[in-house]
């Protein structure tokens, strides 16, 4: 993949911003993670713990970030440890960073190789008060193996039992809900990717093309610009299989008279867009079919408008849902008397529109944040309502990626000329 790095400046405010979070003598450690074995020899391909990445721009393995602002030395308030380069990992794995390379890329001066870490954190623990450790905490997480940073928690809590231990990950949650205008154009560069692997897939759609087919489109146009799927598997769905929220089989041949659903996002500098479109597969879209996209795209508008400093996460669904159920009324999904006489816990509308209308974006695809904050300036967030109608086989949705500013939003999918009119996808 092609290299693309930040400022060190950028890398350093984030890490002023969380020392001036920690609380007086608090230590902070964040790891790198591991690198995840598949069979025999083989290994996943390497992703780096996102909020390490965010304190330092590195992406290499075995590294660690200290942090201790109270440090009786100026040169030990922040130090990295780094892997020893040597000839034999150059010869099997490649290029690892020298000392001076790390220095450079994050501003950090002191760097150490990862083997002097235990000594040195022994040695600064105990003047500190209280030591403030890092693990997921997404909401949607689900860790079924022990990580790096897990295996340190327990270290620390075996080693150092008198000591207060913190957790890093709500303050550096909030830190990171809020993008700078770098980040901002690094992740415009990555739409602009996206957008271009829509282009290629468009030309290729056709009666009888794999959906597969699509995906290698993509997978082409992104290497060719530097990018990749790091952020998430795509979603290429023909016909009913729409409906499914996260169906990446993309196994089936698309059909005259379908329409196919395209979910994904190029993945450049370590930041993932995230972008749904919805194509004709013959070039011309049903009457139905077209009705059904165009009341998405009503429900998309009155969501987007609803992006502005002070919106709550429950009234932006709550309005969206309700545009959703008049949009349902219209389609001749239900009556408004049915949907009247439904249950209070069971809206009709679910049954067509059964998720959130969007979710934080940025380091990674459901980037950290809270829900339960208002809107605020900074924010980069997905909007993307859907309705699928399992009977009649159409599944649509619409998302595009939006930055909340001071007076309203920015819609970067229209700043680099996406679309989502119907009409720009009939040929």
């Amino acid at each position: 993949m092609k290299v693309t790095n930040l400022s060190s400046t950028l890398y350093a405010s984030h890490r002023q911003a969380l020392a001036h979070k920690l609380p007086q003598g608090a230590l902070a450690v964040l790891n790198a993670n591991d690198i995840m074995p598949t069979n025999g020899d083989g290994t996943m391909p390497f992703r780096q713990n996102s909020d390490l990445f965010y304190m330092t721009g590195l992406a290499q393995e075995e590294t660690v970030l200290l942090l201790f602002p109270n440090a009786p030395l100026e040169e030990e308030k922040e130090i990295l440890f780094i892997q020893e380069p040597n000839d034999l990992m150059l010869k099997w794995d490649g290029h690892r960073l020298s000392k001076e390379q790390a220095r450079v890329r994050t501003g950090i001066k002191n760097v150490q190789y990862v083997q002097a870490f235990q000594g040195t954190f022994h040695r600064l623990a105990t003047d500190a008060e209280s030591l403030y450790l890092n693990t997921n905490e997404h909401k949607r997480s689900s860790n079924m193996v022990q990580t790096r940073d897990e295996r340190f928690i327990a270290y620390a809590k075996e080693h150092f039992p008198l000591h207060t231990l913190g957790r890093l990950a709500p303050i550096l949650g909030r830190l990171r809900m809020y993008k700078t205008d770098e980040e901002i154009e690094l992740l415009k560069e990555a739409i602009k990717i996206t957008g271009d692997g829509l282009w290629r897939v468009q030309a290729k759609l056709a009666p009888g093309v794999m959906e597969y087919e699509l995906q290698a489109e993509l997978a082409y146009e992104f290497l060719r610009q530097g990018a990749s799927f790091a952020g998430y598997s795509p979603i290429i769905a023909s016909g009913p299989d729409a409906c499914i929220l996260h169906y990446i089989e993309n196994s089936k041949p698309c059909a005259d008279g379908q329409s196919v659903l395209l979910d994904f996002g190029a993945g450049y500098g370590h930041y993932h867009a995230d972008m749904t479109r919805v194509l004709p597969v013959n070039g011309k879209f049903s009457p139905r079919q077209k009705q059904v996209y165009n009341a998405v795209k009503g429900i998309f508008e009155t969501a987007r408008a609803l992006m502005k400093p002070g919106t709550l996460w429950k009234d932006w669904q709550k309005a969206t849902e309700a545009a959703a159920n008049t949009a349902c009324i219209g389609l001749g999904l239900y009556t408004q008397a049915e949907a009247d006489a439904a249950p209070k816990d069971a809206p009709l509308h679910k049954q067509y529109f059964y998720h959130g209308v969007g979710h934080f974006l940025g380091l990674d695809v459901h980037d950290s944040g809270y829900f339960h904050e208002p809107f605020a300036p900074g924010m980069v967030l997905t909007c993307e309502p859907g309705l699928y109608i399992w009977a009649e086989g159409i599944g649509i949705r619409l998302e595009n990626n939006i930055v909340i500013t001071e007076t309203g939003y920015r819609d970067l999918m229209e700043e680099v000329g996406i679309p989502m009119e119907a009409e720009a996808f009939e040929k």
